[in-house]
């Protein structure tokens, strides 16, 4: 019993041991990123700063570098998440409720779809863009990060709509309602956690994208935050990395505030109960 038992103890060890080195591949980015945030003198370092110094949210807090940047983001990403939820729904709906022959290659065309890199495909993008008058253009820009996380979106959509009941439907149907009505007024509110998970990874996935509003959008102004921190990167790689830390923590916000306000919805179920006429 006792060799078998410091086997375990030492797996357990082992186990823990590599947590710990996952946690801190984590964690000590986020302290550099905070401590660096109030030092003056931030560097590659993680160190404790001489002096707290607000300087580096004073100087990052300006129309220039953040507002307006940050507001091009929110523009941006909340127009083609907004377009992605809505479409994705209206996809995944005949997928979930219609059984064809058609539906698994069509849904592993869809998870194929999501494997491929943006860049591989930014080139046509850009001369098709060039050619219908998109480019530079925010809407168009929405569009594409829209079309581009739809197939990952219908997929884990189409998951979540298979776990609400016919029954459901078919009592709304009893009462009147017709397919579009009842999908979104019965069956998407029940399937509320499904819907703030794809709107959440949307979300994430078109805030931190550099690669696409860097091709299409050519007027600074028009620019969002992920393109817009390159004004920390000067010449001869020097970095303002106090500023860069400031301005990370500000960009970071919007995408905790979000997952803040429909955390209550992750952790909820399905409300069915009384949901069935008898």
């Amino acid at each position: 019993m006792r060799p078998l038992l410091a086997r375990r103890t030492r797996h357990r060890l082992a186990a823990d041991a590599a947590l710990l080195g996952v946690a801190a591949a984590f964690a000590v980015p986020l302290l550099w990123l905070v401590l660096s945030s109030v030092d003056a003198e931030a560097g590659l370092r993680v160190r404790t700063p001489a002096r707290l110094t607000p300087e580096n949210f004073s100087s990052v807090l300006t129309d220039e570098i953040t507002f307006t940047p940050m507001l091009n983001s929110l523009l941006l990403c909340g127009g083609a998440t907004l377009l992605t939820i809505a479409c994705a729904a209206l996809a995944a709906y005949p997928l979930s409720r219609y059984r064809s022959r058609f539906s698994r290659p069509y849904l592993l065309g869809l998870l194929f779809a999501t494997c491929l890199p943006i860049t591989a495909i930014m080139v046509p993008v850009y001369g098709l863009f060039v050619r219908i008058n998109l480019i530079d253009t925010v809407y168009g820009t929405a569009l594409f990060l829209a079309t581009a996380q739809l197939p990952f979106a219908i997929w884990l959509m189409k998951n979540f709509m298979d776990g609400v009941p016919v029954l459901l439907e078919e009592a709304a149907w009893t009462d009147g309602a017709g397919r579009l009505q009842t999908l979104v007024r019965v069956v998407l509110p029940l399937m509320g956690p499904g819907v703030a998970v794809v709107t959440v990874y949307c979300f994430i996935m078109m805030w931190g994208n550099f690669f696409v509003p860097f091709m299409l959008l050519l007027t600074p102004d028009q620019l969002p935050a992920s393109v817009s921190i390159f004004t920390f990167f000067g010449n001869y790689g020097q970095v303002a990395y106090g500023q860069l830390a400031a301005f990370s923590i500000l960009y970071s916000t919007p995408v905790i505030l979000l997952y803040a306000l429909i955390a209550r919805r992750l952790g909820g179920g399905f409300a069915l109960g009384g949901a069935v006429k008898g």
